[in-house]
């Protein structure tokens, strides 16, 4: 009896301390705050930008208004006139993967966890990317994860498992998708062709000469390292210019564009390298932001695909928050969407991650008829 009560004691203590370890202070800082935005006037969009913060919920928005300049600090979504609440589940679990809720935005079905591009019977169903381009809308790709992470993969790919990523590089090289940018050079052939150009280097990015040729760039193995590779917002800036000269007369174009690393540093429960990667998130949608400001054709969507980490910002002690993380899995928490631009206003209110999807098909189709529409030719 005295070894199993004594055997008791030690347990629970094993799991106090790990809890303990997972406790972190985060400096309160003190920025100067951006201003934020009004709304515009309705007009269609003829730009659609999503943008994605893979893991992130309503606490790790907080602790990065917190950090970076104190409770009235105005982060990029703060600064967005739209909001509204999303639910995310996976056809058969509460509980969904990156690869079933970006099935869910980019098809507007619902679909098992680890599914890519097909329902819950493994048939095909058109993205997002691809009825798009009926509508003239040039497509691309923006992922500090490999461009054949469970994301970014979802508007291009159809298959049965995330994790067959060198099927899911095949399937980009042979879709609409006009311009893709992340990691994930492991699972490519690199070749290039007449309609096809690949790129290792971020440098010689920058200075596309030709916007006819499909585009990607892979600058990691897998994952883009903190400090060696390109920042998501210098992607995005890139991915923009590209789509903006490659687009025909209508000068329309659907981006998608993920802060993926959020939540790895969240599996991880590690507060400081997480709050790094946000930081850059919200460095891009500041950029967006200014961007859509200075023209009335331009939506910016904002959301995630699922919490992770369970983040939970517990008291103030001083000038530090103390946080701590439940879980180093994803949550069932409900997560965000920000909008600004024409069409924000469809983003409000309390909706699924499938209407994501059926919203920007609406205001797709809402476009005015011209002879540069393949569905009115």
């Amino acid at each position: 009896m005295k070894t199993t009560i004594l055997f008791l004691a030690l347990l629970s203590l094993h799991f106090n301390l790990k809890c303990e370890e997972k406790i972190e202070r985060v400096k309160i800082g003190n920025a100067v705050s951006p201003i934020k935005l009004s709304q515009k006037d309705f007009f269609v969009p003829k730009k659609i930008i999503l943008v994605i913060g893979d893991g992130v919920g309503f606490n790790h928005i907080k602790l990065a208004r917190l950090f970076e300049g104190g409770p009235k600090f105005n982060t990029a979504v703060d600064r967005m006139p739209i909001s509204g609440i999303v639910t995310n589940y996976s056809f058969d679990d509460l509980y969904t993967d990156s690869a079933a809720s970006g099935t869910a935005w980019a098809t507007g079905v619902k679909t098992k966890n680890r599914f890519l591009g097909i329902d819950s019977a493994k048939q095909e169903v058109k993205n997002i990317s691809e009825i798009l381009d009926d509508y003239h809308y040039h497509s691309g790709l923006v992922a500090t994860s490999s461009v054949t992470h469970a994301s970014p993969a979802a508007h291009y790919a159809h298959i049965d498992s995330r994790y067959k990523e060198e099927a899911i590089a095949t399937q980009l090289t042979e879709s609409t998708i006009k311009i893709a940018l992340g990691g994930g050079r492991k699972f490519f052939r690199i070749k290039n062709t007449d309609k096809l150009q690949f790129y290792l280097d971020f440098k010689k990015l920058t200075s596309i000469s030709d916007s006819e040729k499909k585009i990607i760039g892979l600058f990691a193995d897998s994952g883009i390292n903190r400090g060696d590779g390109p920042t998501q917002l210098a992607m995005t800036k890139v991915a923009v210019k590209y789509l903006e000269s490659s687009s025909d007369d209508c000068g329309r174009f659907f981006l998608m564009t993920e802060g993926s690393q959020i939540d790895w540093e969240s599996h991880d429960n590690r507060v400081q390298p997480m709050l790094d990667e946000y930081q850059d998130f919200n460095n891009t949608i500041n950029y967006l932001l200014g961007y859509a400001s200075n023209r009335n054709d331009t939506l910016i969507i904002v959301t995630s695909d699922h919490e992770t980490g369970g983040l939970n910002l517990l008291k103030q002690d001083q000038n530090e928050v103390i946080i701590s993380w439940s879980t180093d899995r994803h949550t069932l928490a409900p997560i965000g969407v920000f909008a600004y631009g024409p069409g924000a206003e469809m983003f409000s209110g309390t909706f699924d991650h499938v209407d994501i999807f059926g919203k920007i098909i609406e205001l797709a189709d809402k476009a005015p008829s011209t002879s540069c529409d393949k569905h009115a030719e």
